[in-house]
């Protein structure tokens, strides 16, 4: 469908794609037939195959990719125009992109061109943005045309190097730029004693950067309780140690004044140990002893104790029911003699108080609860002994 390839762009609008992504299926399909083996007869019965709907089926398959949601978003929308010019236009209008998407829909412009009435980019049509940058819009009906220059150049056409690189060669067609010294803004060359302009953060001395430090010169501007740092073109801002309220410097000996909970021993400030230097004990609770903490201290259970509810308790495994030791076999057993109670109920019941029957339900009952409570004898006793 011409040597141009397109796909969907933003909001809908077409836009040239280059290079193609996947073979041209006119290309692929240029010299194919049929298949049936009888081209002549096939061409006589079914017209030519070369615009056939079978060929033009062929050819759309491999217009997308098969993930390229887009493209084939597009294809559904235009089948109509592409049925239109397979069939009726193709002899009149060979470039396809040209008749459907300039001239049929009006979503394109040519190469180097934008906007809703096709004008030139700047730098022109030719070599828009001087092959330095590209066109806002190049293509569509869109966009400024103004330059969206490449990194290291600059100017309206892109035809000058940017902030921070240097002609390295020109010709009537060409630029190529490179980047200068670090710390230079503008430069003749790549050394270090080329520099026309600093970077922020660097001040000019004989064609030289010289780093400008912002923590001598108090031109850095750092919180309370932080210290200034000089870096390469800047500085940083850290924090003090939290032994200091303001410092000049990292570590407990660059404090200005030091922190509750800390104490000066000449120039570094020093945890006080809360635990040891009071007087009175700190920790007043039952079975609680001081811990020193850095800055501050705190109070916590004595060993073998633990906090419940507020209070520092002995920590022992709490007390066992009389059933939590229940084993398997003891719990078949109860349900042995609960089924044995209920048959010893209902004869009983079925004897209207017959006291041969209420003897025997009573017996049962004690033989089942004996037998039961043999292995657990001690167990109980220690239970009723302690109440439970």
């Amino acid at each position: 469908m011409g040597g141009t390839v397109w796909g969907w762009g933003y909001q809908g609008v077409p836009t040239v794609l280059h290079p193609p992504p996947r073979a041209q299926g006119l290309e692929r399909t240029e010299h194919e037939g049929f298949g049936g083996g009888n081209t002549a007869w096939e061409e006589e019965k079914l017209a030519k195959y070369q615009h056939s709907e079978t060929r033009l089926l062929e050819v759309l398959e491999s217009v997308c990719a098969p993930s390229d949601f887009s493209c084939h978003q597009l294809l559904e929308r235009s089948e109509e125009h592409v049925e239109q010019w397979w069939f009726h236009e193709q002899q009149q209008h060979p470039d396809f992109f040209q008749w459907l998407c300039m001239d049929t829909l009006a979503l394109c412009c040519p190469p180097g061109t934008y906007g809703p009435d096709c004008r030139p980019c700047a730098g022109g049509p030719r070599q828009p943005c001087s092959g330095n940058g590209r066109c806002d819009g190049d293509g569509t009906r869109r966009g400024t045309g103004l330059c969206i220059c490449s990194p290291g150049y600059g100017g309206p056409f892109c035809a000058d190097c940017g902030d921070g690189y240097y002609e390295a060669s020109r010709n009537k067609s060409h630029l190529v730029c490179a980047e200068c010294y670090r710390a230079c803004g503008r430069c003749t060359g790549p050394e270090d004693s080329s520099c026309l302009r600093c970077k922020r953060g660097w001040v000019l001395h004989e064609h030289r950067c010289i780093d400008i430090d912002e923590c001598g010169t108090e031109m850095a501007h750092c919180r309370a309780n932080q210290f200034c740092v000089n870096t390469e073109g800047s500085y940083e801002c850290r924090d003090c140690s939290m032994a200091c309220i303001g410092c000049m410097g990292a570590g407990p000996a660059r404090c200005k004044k030091c922190n509750k909970g800390y104490w000066r021993d000449g120039a570094k400030c020093l945890d006080v140990d809360e635990c040891t230097s009071a007087e009175e004990p700190v920790c007043t609770g039952a079975q609680e002893v001081c811990e020193n903490t850095e800055g501050s201290y705190r109070c916590v259970c004595a060993r073998g104790h633990v906090r419940r509810d507020g209070q520092c308790v002995e920590d022992k495994p709490p007390e066992k029911g009389f059933f939590d030791d229940v084993t398997e076999d003891e719990v078949v057993v109860l349900q042995q003699m609960f089924f044995g109670v209920m048959i010893c109920a209902l004869a009983t019941l079925a004897a209207k108080g017959d006291m041969v029957f209420t003897a025997i339900f009573i017996g049962a009952v004690a033989a089942m609860a004996g037998y039961w409570l043999s292995d657990r004898s001690d167990r109980v006793l220690d239970g009723f002994m302690k109440g439970r």
